[in-house]
């Protein structure tokens, strides 16, 4: 299954789950999608708006990651703290 259609469905399908059980849907989601060999940066790309997914993803990967923060803005503080130890 293409992480694409996966999200295209998804985000027609999921204002039909009650709030409290979209965390839960979200989690088999990706537990299909990781289970039917797509790639981690493929879902990603594919429900980069959904914070359910991203949190769900986090949670099935089980690791220090957090796909919830947005990377751009975490490289732009970076560069700028270089800057500055690079200036002194």
């Amino acid at each position: 299954m293409s992480s694409i259609v996966a999200s295209e469905i998804w985000n027609e399908l999921k204002r039909y789950v009650n709030t409290v059980d979209r965390s839960e849907a979200a989690e088999t989601l990706v537990a299909v999608l990781i289970d039917h060999d797509e790639d981690v940066e493929d879902i990603l790309n594919a429900f980069k708006h959904d914070s359910d997914v991203k949190r769900a993803l986090t949670a099935y990967l089980d690791n220090d990651k957090n796909y919830e923060e947005d990377e751009d803005i975490d490289e732009d503080i970076d560069d700028d703290d270089n800057e500055s130890e690079w200036e002194d």
